[in-house]
């Protein structure tokens, strides 16, 4: 597990610096950055709501078009949502490493002007297609991880308690000889 949350947020960090080299689509950017924003909110990382931000003006500004804009959106969420389970499955395994690798991740040496525009680290400037208030791209939420897990546990309870799963869990039970 730990591998594989190291190669997001390494991932990640290579996307900026050769995007165009590697032919990321942008669909496959807005998975990634999903995938480590929910590692981020999963362990807690300090610089979760500026990575939110960050992430979420780079989904406007690089999107060619708002059909675009929303596949990236729902890419960005389902992934986030994926690396958060995870992170809740696997009890919250090396989050102190994983929070401290977020915080140094690249991206927060971006620039983010008022009308969109992102200055990246490696002095690669992004205009959106339309000026927005970049203020409002995201607003802080300090109960997002306790959402998430109260999500998670419904959802993990409502499952447990459907009788297509009991009938399945026992018939998977008496395969196995338990």
């Amino acid at each position: 597990m730990r591998k594989f949350i190291l190669f997001f947020l390494a991932a990640f960090c290579t996307f900026h610096n050769s995007a165009k080299a590697q032919n990321v689509s942008y669909i496959e950017e807005m998975q990634s950055l999903g995938a480590v924003s929910g590692q981020g909110l999963a362990c807690q990382a300090s610089k979760y709501d500026t990575f939110e931000l960050l992430a979420r003006a780079i989904m406007i500004s690089k999107a060619k078009s708002d059909a675009e804009q929303a596949k990236g959106m729902e890419a960005y969420n389902e992934y986030k949502a994926n690396a958060f389970i995870s992170k809740v499955k696997d009890g919250f395994y090396d989050c102190r490493n994983i929070a401290t690798a977020f915080d140094k991740q690249a991206i927060f040496r971006a620039t983010l002007y008022g009308n969109g525009t992102i200055k990246m680290p490696d002095g690669k400037v992004i205009t959106p297609r339309h000026a927005y208030d970049a203020t409002q791209v995201y607003k802080k939420d300090p109960s997002a991880r306790e959402k998430y897990i109260k999500r998670y546990t419904e959802q993990t309870r409502k499952i447990h308690n459907d009788p297509a799963f009991q009938r399945a869990l026992r018939e998977r039970q008496m395969q196995d000889g338990l």
